[in-house]
């Protein structure tokens, strides 16, 4: 069926993966609003009714993930191969979930001990809510595009850019080709998807030379520095993977710092 099928398929998950993510996000931040505290027992409360649904969420976006890689590359190969299913833990990030969903809780207690007034302090706590489901929605889907494009005997890969709005680092990075025993670097926030690549022939870091020169244009335009040869700034010295403790590889700009085990006070 060729690009028709491949068209068709990526549409299908593009609308259920937007619905789910934008349903998940919603219950979250509804459940979140809806408290009539943010103590200790809120924050019990709160995380046994938002854990079970956010982690069958999780799962769901495995699965449908699963599904339109494993059709995608059939098509893309010529095979009959079948979505398996994935196994995804409920600690994606190594960390116990019911803590992470007590961060937001954390925020705002951290935010009133500073002295920040009340509805400051719970809208710090509700965005970082939002990043943490963003963020777990994106690791669910990367982690089963992995294990969906290996089993597929997918090589290489890039990640798609999704919606209306990208970031400038999500662009420059979809112009590059990703190894499938990498996972695909995300930040706080990704929505981007993976798409396999055919054939076992590297294809080469570059796949999209016109967007890359657009991406420097605009990066020069910033900086102050000329884009004469195409490559400059190379887009390594704008962008780079940093491994995060938690996400794993993580997209981040080169001049951001990090803090580290040896900054922290002894």
């Amino acid at each position: 069926m060729g690009e028709a099928l491949q068209a068709a398929l990526t549409e299908r998950y593009d609308a259920l993966s937007t619905s789910l993510r934008a349903r998940v996000i919603s219950f979250a931040l509804d459940a979140f609003d809806s408290l009539d505290g943010y103590r200790d027992a809120d924050a019990a409360a709160f995380v046994e009714q938002v854990l079970p649904t956010v982690l069958a969420a999780q799962a769901q976006m495995g699965q449908i993930t699963d599904a339109y890689l494993s059709a995608m590359l059939a098509d893309m190969l010529g095979t009959s191969t079948a979505a398996a299913g994935v196994e995804l833990p409920e600690a994606l990030r190594g960390v116990d979930p019911a803590e992470v969903y007590t961060r937001p809780f954390v925020t705002t207690w951290t935010a009133l001990g500073k002295g920040k007034a009340y509805a400051q302090a719970v809208n710090e706590g509700r965005t970082r809510l939002l990043s943490i489901t963003e963020t777990d929605l994106q690791l669910a889907r990367t982690h089963a595009a992995q294990q969906s494009m290996q089993r597929g005997g997918a090589r290489f890969f890039r990640r798609r850019l999704t919606g209306s709005k990208n970031c400038a680092l999500c662009v420059l990075a979809s112009t590059q080709r990703y190894r499938v025993e990498n996972l695909m670097p995300i930040h706080p926030g990704c929505d981007c998807k993976v798409e396999p690549l055919a054939g076992s022939k590297d294809p080469g870091h570059v796949l999209d030379e016109a967007t890359l020169r657009e991406a420097h244009a605009a990066v020069a335009k910033g900086v102050g520095q000329s884009d004469a040869g195409g490559r400059a700034p190379d887009y390594r010295d704008v962008i780079i993977t940093r491994e995060h403790g938690e996400y794993g590889p993580l997209l981040a700009v080169k001049r951001h710092e990090f803090t580290g085990p040896d900054d922290i006070p002894s």
